[in-house]
């Protein structure tokens, strides 16, 4: 390689680095990432499908990318627990669940006023809305008291079986898998408090194509299937109607109505989340690149 080619190479190399270094600087300047706290619903069988029923802690962690005044990209996770179900709702029902959720999600953000990140003529604060994928894991639990001993367990109910599933009794019906995917969305507020710190208030919806959130769905099966060779066993059996722990003898029929299989279920988040700039958070490390 002769001089004028190495010296044309060795420029090449630093328009690249340049470039990148400025597009790093870029990126950390219109990046965030904050911690997120607030409560998690659940909206299905179990909660007589009430938007407002029993609100559980959550946290999570957020990511967003500020493409323009107007436009983002966020990304993070969340974790929190579920509930529902009360004697007082449906007596002779009396199911009852509580679910761990933890989620992933990458999302688009409009904001209705242009927000200006650090300072200048936009505005300091706007409401926004979002829309995008996400993927959860759930696992629906059932408490059980046992009348002799008192002892109390949580019992995982997806693997029992409840409604008869992978039965030859009931062949349509298969075990429903505990990672699915959802769609959040809803709306937010957030403040600008300074240039490298942001407020957010949201409240999102989780759509999801679940109908087991709370492992209802369907009909009853019966004692009869559920012991059977093929099914959960005893305890499935147990858990699958409880209506005989508030009505001394009653036992639902084969048959006779358990969920609502024709609306799938959602669960929702509201959080108020503090964000810091990523440059300020991770701009040392431009400075200890360099000194390499």
């Amino acid at each position: 390689m002769n001089k004028i080619c190495l010296k044309r190479y060795i420029a090449l190399v630093l328009l690249v680095v340049l470039g990148a270094t400025a597009t790093a600087q870029s990126l950390l300047a219109r990046s965030e990432v904050g911690l997120v706290g607030g409560g998690m619903n659940y909206l299905g069988d179990l909660n007589d499908q009430s938007m407002f029923g029993k609100v559980s802690l959550a946290g999570g962690l957020v990511g967003r990318i500020n493409i323009d005044t107007r436009w983002a990209v966020s990304f993070g996770g969340s974790y929190g627990h579920i509930e529902g179900g009360s004697p007082d709702i449906v007596q002779r029902r009396n199911l009852s669940f509580r679910s761990y959720v933890a989620e992933g999600f990458v999302r688009g953000e409009f904001n209705f006023f242009p927000y200006g990140l650090h300072h200048g003529t936009q505005k300091r604060a706007t409401p926004y809305i979002f829309c995008g994928i996400g993927l959860f894991k759930f696992n629906p639990q059932a408490l059980y008291v046992d009348s002799l001993s008192g002892q109390a367990t949580w019992y995982d109910l997806q693997p029992l079986a409840t409604e008869g599933q992978g039965t030859t009794a009931y062949p349509e019906r298969m075990k429903y898998q505990l990672m699915e995917v959802c769609m959040p969305f809803g709306i937010g507020y957030r403040w600008r408090l300074s240039p490298s710190v942001h407020l957010t208030v949201e409240y999102g919806w989780r759509k999801t194509w679940t109908d087991y959130l709370d492992d209802v769905s369907t009909t009853y099966v019966g004692a009869e299937v559920l012991n059977g060779p093929d099914g959960g066993g005893q305890m499935a059996a147990i858990l699958a109607d409880r209506s005989g722990e508030v009505v001394p003898g009653y036992v639902n029929a084969p048959g006779i109505k358990r969920g609502d299989d024709s609306l799938p279920d959602w669960y929702s988040f509201f959080n108020v989340s503090l964000s810091f700039s990523a440059e300020v958070l991770f701009g040392w490390m431009r400075g200890k690149v360099c000194e390499l």
